[in-house]
């Protein structure tokens, strides 16, 4: 929670830029197999869905429209998992019925990994 309010009172007044640095300076402290993965997947999110603003969030790289987080990811090594996840908020249109899936396990991002996850990035921005 500390996290949290340090970035919400530096984020104030703060540009895209701003965020995008905050988010490299996290992934760079990560271990080198989720810093792969987490490079990637910003230049995914960079490509995919430029309408949304690299930012951080509880201490993880973040995406978000506006204020509002869309999708964010957590490293295996902070929550001392066995896989790193990527993760979509309620703002992600991601509905399908009654119940679907907001959080997804990551081992690699391969091609294929990259075109699911750039169709979750356009069904999320609805």
């Amino acid at each position: 929670m500390r996290e949290a309010v340090r970035e919400r009172r530096a984020r104030s007044g703060t540009s895209k830029a701003d965020g995008e640095g905050d988010l490299l300076a996290k992934v760079a402290a990560m271990q080198p197999a989720d810093r792969a993965m987490a490079e990637r997947l910003h230049s995914i999110v960079k490509r995919h869905a430029p309408a949304l603003s690299p930012r951080t969030w509880y201490g993880m790289p973040a995406y978000a429209k506006g204020e509002r987080v869309v999708c964010f990811f957590q490293s295996a090594q902070k929550f001392k998992t066995r896989y790193a996840t990527l993760g979509f908020s309620d703002e992600a249109r991601l509905d399908d019925g009654r119940m679907w899936p907001t959080t997804f396990a990551l081992t690699e991002l391969t091609a294929e990994e990259e075109a699911r996850i750039a169709a979750l990035l356009r069904q999320a921005l609805g």
